[in-house]
């Protein structure tokens, strides 16, 4: 039998996917608990919502699908023997993945320097909390992606042993998934 293809034995087995469930209803709640404030104090939330920037959130967006666009393609590339192809995809979604984390502490930076930290107001109180938890979940996937890269190159993961390495992309994926939530919701909503 095919792990992969059994019911208890999806792709990354089926304890990233507990994780990744109860970090999706964490988020949600987080979430849920923003819009219901945010239909309180609709103008308010209006008015610092304008103090984003919808392009770098747009950007972070681009971003960040691309890094899972290539720790999927790395995964497969594994898959199938291409251990040297799947470093340099795992290593492009690192360096993605940086490029947010980038992107995203300069706006956390200039947020900070115009006065908008978490005690500015209800709105920035949930940008903050979110984005920042986002933050260190995306910064706890670059370290597992670099970490499993470091293994792949050493030829510890290859065709017949990919389910770390699958466990981490599911990760990585979460973190993209979470990410297409929040955008909207505190960029353009």
């Amino acid at each position: 039998m095919i792990k992969s293809k059994n019911f208890y034995y999806p792709p990354g087995g089926i304890l990233i996917w507990i994780v990744v469930f109860i970090e999706l209803i964490t988020f949600m709640m987080g979430m849920g608990a923003f819009v219901v404030k945010r239909s309180q104090n609709a103008s308010e939330f209006h008015e610092s919502q304008k103090l984003l920037s919808p392009v770098f959130g747009l950007i972070n967006t681009i971003l960040l699908v691309t890094a899972g666009y290539f720790m999927a393609i790395a995964v497969q590339k594994l898959r199938r023997g291409e251990n040297d192809s799947s470093v340099k995809r795992m290593g492009l979604s690192i360096l993605f993945g940086l490029s947010f984390m980038g992107l995203k502490g300069y706006e956390y930076y200039d947020k900070i320097v115009h006065g908008f930290g978490l005690e500015h107001s209800d709105f920035f109180m949930y940008y903050w909390l979110l984005t920042g938890f986002h933050f260190v979940h995306v910064l706890a996937g670059i370290v597992i992606l670099t970490t499993l890269l470091f293994y792949v190159k050493k030829g510890y993961y290859s065709m017949k042993n990919h389910e770390d390495v699958e466990t981490g992309g599911v990760f990585w994926h979460m973190c993209d998934l979470i990410w297409l939530i929040l955008f909207p919701i505190l960029y353009l909503l």
